[in-house]
């Protein structure tokens, strides 16, 4: 059983022993940067060409790259989940392929070059998943760093250069997630620190998390996984009518109830709202009947805003803030290693 203690986000020796887990997460922008500049000569090479019948993404963050392409892509998207590829792909088709070990990504990419597919694969040009994915018909973007994220940055540049997606500035995300480094960064007072702040708030708490557009729920189901690992404890991002019904079976907090009384003791649940200001009028109505029926029951709400710039813009800051807070729960619950 490991107990929160709030001291440890500003000891010094404490943050730095966390420094490594702190440090990958300061240095996301400047992966974005360094996987598009590595693949920019690629990138530079694309041009616009017949429209493919449909695009087929498979790999890390496929949902994400549908996420931003669904309501401007000129022809379907598909973010396949399975091994393989639809029996219907061909060489009318666009096959993206975001590389992951294992045999999954070569099968894929061995099915779309024996169709004559389009093939984009983005993936270490030394890689065995580079060599199974040549063809006359592929496109090799080079990255190197591993971070799934800046690899779809790097996809949907692709996209965009093929007239497929929306322009996509890997500077631009790179910078927003250096401004979220800086304001979460170890030596920023728990007063101004929005990740210490959401540490603090989610300490014995079981997080909820919610956000209302195809991006920001995509943005709370990562933060609650990161919640989960740095506590382990249960959390659960999910539509907004079953956190309600969840939220609605609470007790409301009894003042009388001594704190050190551990068969009273009870994890209460903690409701994290991730809002990146594209939320509809449903969306709207949700946020604000969850917001109510957790402050009926006495629940904590946190809110992780970010409501300007681009849409990857947005779901980056509010990603890598969340990320930040697990990272200091997990501090400040004593599991750094």
């Amino acid at each position: 059983m490991f107990d929160f203690d709030d001291s440890r986000l500003e000891n010094a020796e404490v943050l730095a022993d966390a420094s490594p887990l702190l440090m990958n997460l300061a240095s996301s922008g400047a992966r974005v940067r360094r996987e598009a500049a590595l693949a920019e000569g690629q990138l530079a090479a694309l041009a616009d060409s017949d429209r493919p019948r449909a695009v087929i993404a498979y790999g890390p963050e496929a949902r994400l790259l549908r996420s931003v392409l669904e309501p401007v892509c000129p022809v379907p998207f598909v973010a396949w989940p399975s091994l393989g590829l639809p029996g219907w792909v061909g060489p009318l088709d666009v096959v993206l392929l975001i590389g992951r070990r294992g045999p999954e990504s070569l099968a894929v990419a061995y099915e779309a070059v024996r169709r004559g597919a389009r093939l984009i694969a983005v993936c270490p040009s030394d890689s065995p998943l580079a060599k199974q994915a040549a063809s006359r018909s592929t496109t090799l973007l080079p990255v190197n760093t591993g971070d799934p994220l800046a690899a779809a940055v790097v996809a949907l540049v692709a996209l965009h250069r093929l007239g497929l997606g929306p322009a996509t500035n890997p500077d631009a995300i790179a910078a927003a997630m250096d401004l979220v480094a800086e304001n979460c960064s170890a030596r920023t007072d728990v007063s101004v620190n929005p990740a210490k702040a959401m540490a603090l708030d989610l300490a014995e708490a079981a997080p909820l998390v919610w956000g209302g557009s195809v991006l920001a729920a995509r943005a709370s189901r990562r933060i609650v996984e990161a919640l989960r690992l740095a506590s382990g404890h249960i959390g659960l991002s999910a539509d907004s009518a079953d956190l309600v019904s969840l939220i609605q079976q609470v007790r409301p907090r009894d003042p009388f109830a001594d704190p050190f009384d551990e068969g009273a003791a009870e994890r209460r649940p903690g409701l994290v709202l991730v809002d990146d200001g594209l939320d509809d009028e449903a969306s709207a109505e949700a946020r604000l009947r969850l917001q109510r029926t957790a402050e009926a029951v006495d629940i904590r709400v946190t809110r992780l805003t970010h409501t300007t710039d681009s849409v990857m813009e947005r779901y980056a800051t509010l990603l890598l803030t969340g990320l930040f807070g697990a990272a200091y729960l997990q501090i400040g619950l004593g599991r750094v290693a």
